[in-house]
């Protein structure tokens, strides 16, 4: 079951939006060696701005996610980005994911 998320909006920097959709792309591994995230999601919202989403069971769940490999690597690819990531903690009320339930 999934209670929390995260939903991470990134600007990439003008002549970056490659580079920002290939990082994005090389965090899935990172995301699938942590049994708490439930789901993850690296999505385009337009030409420059993407965004990650992602569900966890509990609160420890998402704290060890904030505090893990992605979070330190968009921190150390901070040269691709227009701004500082825009973090917002967020309450599943509902969710259909294959295998899992949501209350």
């Amino acid at each position: 079951m999934v209670t929390l998320g995260l939903l991470v909006r990134l600007e990439a920097k003008p002549g970056k939006e490659a580079d920002v959709e290939n990082f994005l792309k090389g965090g899935l591994p990172l995301v699938e060696q942590e049994p708490a995230t439930t789901a993850w999601f690296a999505i385009r919202l337009g030409p420059s701005t993407f965004g990650i989403f992602d569900v966890f069971p509990d609160e420890s769940g998402r704290e060890a996610h904030l505090s893990g490999r992605v979070a330190a690597a968009l921190q150390e690819n901070a040269e691709l980005f227009a701004q500082a990531p825009d973090i917002q903690k967020l309450d599943v009320v509902a969710a259909k994911l294959p295998g899992v339930l949501a209350t």
